[in-house]
């Protein structure tokens, strides 16, 4: 224990966790900036709050580490609104803002509100430092939340408008590290004996058994069990979006992506089995298509380390607690090859080839302006083995989540938990927590203009990303809404969803990035490939068909 400010302790304790940045606006904790930056912590000012929160939740989640942003009292609702994607996706970020000292409290102090109901529903932890000897207890609190069971923010709120009151404070402290708690999972626990006996007797049983695979499986590094079981079983395998790179499109077994921003082909599947083992996924609306894929009743297994997401949506089924990768592991043990699936697999394999059919015109085409679906042909042709997909939600999530085949095992797909223009910053963020991998980022214009700003962010820090957007000037996703809404009055409220054609690739030049415009659909590709050959962020604006729209799930 020695005597410490409380600046130098936050910036050891940050250190010892293993972060590696720190994203954040001014001004926020200037003095624990300052050490942070003397112990090699990087510090990527922003443009905004939310894109802060953005870049920590992309970096949370291909580093498997936590990520930090930080924000003074009067930006702190909307670091707040930055979290609801990392919460919604499990992502483990720390956010840390500052608050006025009590007596300013409940007086309309200026730009001051109380910060704890916002991030009430958004963390796991949520807590306020009025001491700097409270730091000892609260930081590792932080980390052991943010990491443990099923991970998520946490929101640290520090006393002075910008943590003052804490930073410049000093007592004699001990720096407190559970480096366990500087990556996730932290705990695998291995789901009871009796439960997995019980499934393996169920999945020896089915006739047309399928996995269903979402992003817990991910976050735990199941994948390789995924395969093995699929392939000693004979089982087809679904993902949600988030766990598309499970295995590659070409593995036979493999369906591609579920619900409502999937394919057709695999809801069709899953919709004719009699029996569905989900694997680390919520189960939800999206996922399930409003829970009729698979239809109610049907037998289930559920593997999931919540045990309060068992049975959730499909209940009465066999519900193993535990660790994804170390329960599939223990199930393994217990399971041997499946025979008599020959034809539940061919047509699995029949309906994906089908599917592939009736979409290969599209992702052919040479049509000017380019249709999403050759671009997504594209980017999949151009994306090194070890490169990173980072999507947008809406239309966005629908193309390359179904449309951008997975050709290598060692891709990693990243996507919006639902908040429009998340993609730009949360690659930049991807980026920061693996410099030495190729991140591309694919949105629409409606997304790329939320956070375009952060592109200066990126090229002021030497940040390289490479930003594809899929530039057809019209939110797309909207389009079929306002059109039904103004039916058969003679017009359609364009304005409401419809931008200024824009040339991003100029902008992007402006702001110190490599841009290139791409209106032949022959030229994606080497576009792509020459933006990941330069040495500082780029952005390749590609001109696409305003009327085409995804081929929706069912």
């Amino acid at each position: 224990m020695s005597r410490m400010t409380g600046a130098r302790y936050i910036a050891e304790t940050f250190k010892g966790y293993g972060v590696t940045h720190a994203f954040y606006m001014e001004i926020i904790l200037p003095r624990a900036l300052a050490e942070m930056e003397r112990l090699g912590i990087r510090r990527i000012v922003t443009h905004s709050e939310k894109g802060a929160a953005y870049m920590a939740d992309g970096y949370a989640r291909l580093g498997q580490r936590p990520g930090l942003c930080m924000a003074q009292s009067v930006g702190a609702a909307n670091l707040a609104a930055g979290l609801q994607d990392a919460y919604l996706a499990h992502a483990p970020v720390l956010a840390v803002t500052g608050s006025k000292p009590p007596l300013f409290q409940q007086r309309n102090a200026y730009q001051e509100i109380q910060h704890r109901f916002l991030y009430e529903p958004l963390t796991k932890y949520n807590v306020h430092v009025g001491a700097v000897e409270q730091l000892p207890l609260v930081l590792p609190q932080a980390f052991r939340a943010a990491t443990t069971g099923k991970p998520g923010p946490v929101h640290v709120d520090m006393l002075g408008l910008f943590g003052e009151g804490i930073e410049r404070a000093e007592a004699d402290l001990e720096v407190v590290v559970e480096e366990a708690h500087s990556r996730y999972p932290v705990h695998r626990p291995v789901p009871d004996g009796e439960a997995l006996r019980m499934a393996a007797r169920v999945l020896a049983g089915a006739q047309r058994p399928v996995l269903v695979v979402g992003r817990g499986a991910m976050i735990s590094g199941a994948a390789a069990e995924v395969v093995a079981l699929a392939e000693r079983l004979s089982i087809p395998v679904a993902a949600s979006p988030d766990a598309k790179t499970v295995m590659v499109d070409a593995h036979p077994l493999y369906l591609g992506t579920l619900g409502g921003y999937g394919r057709p082909c695999a809801n069709k599947v899953v919709a004719s089995a009699d029996l569905v083992f989900f694997v680390g996924t919520g189960t939800g609306d999206q996922l399930t298509e409003n829970w009729t894929v698979p239809p109610q009743g049907t037998p289930t297994i559920q593997l999931d380390v919540d045990p309060a997401e068992i049975g959730r949506n499909y209940p009465g089924g066999i519900g193993l607690v535990g660790d994804a990768r170390e329960g599939l592991r223990a199930l393994l043990a217990l399971v041997e090859p499946a025979a008599g699936r020959d034809e539940w697999t061919g047509y699995a394999r029949e309906t994906v080839e089908s599917w592939r059919r009736m979409v290969a015109p599209l992702r052919d085409s040479d049509a000017v302006p380019v249709r999403p679906e050759r671009l997504c042909k594209e980017v999949a042709a151009a994306l090194p083995e070890d490169g990173v997909l980072v999507a947008d939600t809406g239309y966005s999530a629908i193309w390359s989540s179904t449309m951008v085949d997975v050709l290598h095992p060692g891709q990693v797909y990243l996507r919006s938990a639902g908040s429009l223009g998340w993609s730009v910053p949360a690659a930049i963020g991807a980026r920061c927590a693996e410099p030495g991998r190729p991140v591309v980022c694919f949105c629409g214009d409606g997304a790329f203009w939320y956070h375009m700003a952060e592109l200066e962010t990126a090229s002021r820090w030497g940040i390289q990303v490479v930003v594809v957007v899929n530039n057809n000037s019209v939110l797309g996703q909207i389009v079929p809404f306002n059109e039904r809404a103004w039916a058969g009055m003679g017009e359609h409220q364009t304005d409401a969803y419809c931008y200024r054609q824009t040339n991003f690739a100029r902008l992007a030049e402006e702001m110190g990035c490599y841009g290139l415009r791409v209106e032949n659909p022959g030229d994606v590709r080497a576009a792509i490939k020459m933006a990941l050959a330069q040495e500082r962020p780029a952005v390749v604006d590609v001109v696409t068909d305003p009327d085409a729209h995804p081929i929706f799930a069912m």
